[in-house]
């Protein structure tokens, strides 16, 4: 990866202000965020203490430690291929749509306005599935000192997960649906607290996603840490042994149970799959960030590696620490519980889960951050309906408010219409579609009528990259498609079908595109 900029340049942000008005934007949100600040949104986004540990029993249940041991690093080494093709397209247009924007300029308008709805839609459905997590993350963690007995709340537990208080509204008289509006009721205070920071100003913001970046790296050490020292026994080579442990536990399993080994880990590869996502959120962030055409790109690359190395030593800790690896895929989606209480000693455990749920409700917020940010600028646009109101910005706060309440409201609504399970097939799915297709039009443009790029560039390794990349984003959507989450199957291609009608009936005569579109191709070759 080369740069043009000497490491000890100081950004100007009227270099900033200059390349956004070529693109033909004005300078609206209040740029001051720096490199690191950006960085800790994506890494605050990926949280590894968030999908790391709430999917945990998603690898664990598929094929056993070979699902952190060998997959983790097989899903990083794509994640890694796509962040290096996004980050070298985030120089060359460094603005808050980000993957629309990029759809935009070199794949066309109607390329760039279906991008922009799936990966707004990614993002939506992540917030949900992030504070549902939160939330159930924090009832198994906590439930036990209010009382709750292991089985009473593995069976609530198991409630929240698989359905949602829309679905219980039409079961007469269900024992389910108070469980559920309570968790609706911890999830809208979560994602309305997360929105009232972001509305109050970037300023409020980056302080806690700067301290959100520094507590999941504290965090993450103490927990691996931990479950060394305190370990009755280390058994390393659980990480490189592939057991089918799909089918359990028998009342109901995490995955239906399946004859092939090979399948077993492939399905594993969701675990990596669904935590180390997100980090366009740098790119969205692109317009409050002083030298963004350098540091987005950067900040890209860096919160992959980081997430992916520290989250596969904190998950082989995880593994290794396990007393009996079957005892825990009996557990289910207990299995972090339980393991975490087999192992270390009350005290610590219970500061652990503290930290791991102050982390968790960090990714929220920096996801409303990221969603607000892509509303905005496609609003913007022209793009969505009311798209004059949903662009406003505050002109106290310098926050894109209308939007950051949208993204909230859309996000609970989601809660209380889906289910848990229902709304984490789609998500990551509709996130993924959204980067492989800037990413399949940077390869056919590259070198033919994409020729100029930004200060950051990865070079002729950018072909090589974006085809890898591509390659592993299908065979994700593939295995992401499997029962339980075959829902997914419907949901995403008739989502695309919407999307292909609305577009040729009406969006294609009146959706202008970015301003200076044609400049800005012009400027691809």
């Amino acid at each position: 990866m080369t740069s043009d900029q000497s490491s000890d340049h100081v950004p100007d942000i009227d270099d900033d202000v200059r390349t956004l008005a070529a693109m033909g934007y004005a300078q609206e949100l209040e740029r001051r965020m720096g490199g690191f600040s950006n960085y800790c949104i994506s890494l605050s986004i990926i949280c590894i203490l968030a999908g790391g540990i709430t999917s945990f029993p998603v690898g664990l249940c598929a094929a056993g430690g070979a699902s952190i041991g060998l997959g983790w690093p097989l899903v990083s080494l794509v994640a890694l291929a796509l962040a290096a093709t996004m980050a070298q397209v985030a120089s060359a247009f460094p603005t808050a749509g980000g993957l629309y924007h990029w759809g935009a300029i070199l794949g066309g308008r109607g390329w760039g306005w279906a991008t922009a709805w799936f990966n707004l839609a990614g993002i939506i459905t992540v917030l949900a599935a992030i504070n549902l997590a939160t939330v159930q993350f924090c009832f198994g963690a906590f439930a036990p000192l209010l009382g709750w007995s292991a089985e009473d709340a593995g069976t609530t537990l198991a409630t929240l997960v698989a359905s949602a208080p829309a679905h219980e509204l039409f079961v007469p008289r269900s024992d389910r649906l108070s469980a559920l509006l309570l968790q609706l009721l911890a999830v809208t205070i979560l994602t309305v607290t997360q929105a009232a920071f972001n509305h109050f100003g970037i300023r409020a913001t980056t302080r806690i996603t700067d301290s959100s970046g520094w507590l999941i790296l504290v965090v993450a050490a103490a927990l691996t840490l931990a479950l060394l020292a305190f370990a009755p026994a280390l058994d390393p080579w659980r990480l490189f042994e592939v057991r089918n442990l799909t089918g359990v536990p028998a009342d109901a399993p995490v995955w239906p149970a399946t004859g092939s080994a090979g399948l077993a880990f492939a399905l594993g590869l969701l675990l990596p799959a669904y935590t180390i996502t997100g980090f366009d959120a740098s790119a969205h962030a692109a317009e409050e960030t002083v030298g963004a055409a350098t540091e987005v790109p950067r900040a890209i690359l860096r919160a992959v590696i980081v997430s992916a190395l520290a989250g596969w030593v904190m998950l082989s800790a995880l593994v290794m620490a396990i007393p009996d690896i079957d005892a825990a895929a009996a557990q289910g989606g207990n299995a972090f519980f339980w393991t975490m209480s087999e192992v270390l000693p009350t005290p610590l455990r219970l500061l652990l889960l503290v930290g791991i749920a102050a982390a968790q409700f960090c990714c929220g917020l920096a996801t409303v951050t990221s969603g607000s940010r892509m509303l905005f600028a496609f609003a913007r646009d022209g793009g969505l309906p009311w798209s004059p109101f949903l662009r406003k910005v505050s002109p106290t706060h310098h926050t894109p408010n209308v939007a950051i309440w949208v993204v909230a409201v859309f996000g609970v609504m989601f809660t209380a219409l889906v289910p848990y399970l229902a709304i984490t097939a789609v998500c990551v799915i509709l996130l993924y579609i959204s980067y492989m297709m800037p990413t399949l039009s940077g390869l056919l443009a590259y070198g033919r009528t994409w020729t100029r790029m930004g200060p950051w560039s990865i070079g002729s390794a950018y072909r090589p990259l974006a085809a890898l990349s591509l390659v592993g984003g299908i065979a994700l959507f593939v295995i992401g498609v499997q029962p339980p989450n075959d829902v997914a199957m419907w949901i995403v291609p008739g989502f695309a079908l919407a999307l292909v009608a609305w577009w040729f009936l009406h969006k294609r005569r009146h959706f202008p595109g970015p301003p200076k579109l044609d400049t800005l191709a012009g400027q691809r070759a």
